[in-house]
């Protein structure tokens, strides 16, 4: 049987050499991560990051700087898996895994933009913080450090170059 992965977007956003990390709003300690979400059939990847970027954060003023050519797949952990089983809708279709295709922008607007609240009955997160990438990879929940590993050496350079020398 063929394992079945969610077909997911992943986004960073940079500025000034660093990236912009958010606080999971369902969990009680800062548990840190990249906006991400559902990638549905035939919807273009930059298009879902930027419509995924404003449902989470609010936030839409970004300028496209790289996509990564080949997704990256993971299997969540099997004590998730069986929590999911019964409470969350969108992994009735029993998936062990994501799919994930990133994306690289620019943040190109203010932090004052930032708004957790543009889907209240699904509210994401509830923090933020400016941060090296490197940091982003050490503060990733345990079974996601790989991926973010992944996009850290192929987004860096795009990092670096557009850090306008600060």
């Amino acid at each position: 049987m063929d394992k079945k992965y969610r077909k997911n977007v992943g986004i960073v956003l940079c500025r000034n050499g660093k990236v912009l990390l958010f606080a999971r709003a369902d969990q009680k300690a800062l548990q840190w991560q990249f906006p991400q979400g559902g990638l549905e059939a035939n919807e273009d990847i930059v298009e879902a990051a930027k419509r995924e970027l404003q449902e989470e954060t609010g936030l839409s003023k970004v300028k496209l700087l790289h996509v990564m050519q080949e997704p990256i797949k993971y299997d969540f952990p099997q004590e998730m898996i069986q929590k999911w089983s019964k409470n969350n809708p969108w992994n009735k279709s029993g998936y062990v895994g994501q799919e994930q295709y990133w994306v690289l922008f620019e943040f190109c607007g203010s932090d004052t933009e930032i708004n957790f609240l543009t889907h209240p009955e699904e509210v994401e997160f509830k923090d933020y913080k400016w941060t090296d990438i490197s940091e982003a990879v050490k503060e990733i929940i345990y079974f996601k450090k790989q991926v973010y590993q992944k996009v850290a050496d192929c987004f860096t350079p795009y990092i670096l170059e557009n850090s306008h020398g600060n």
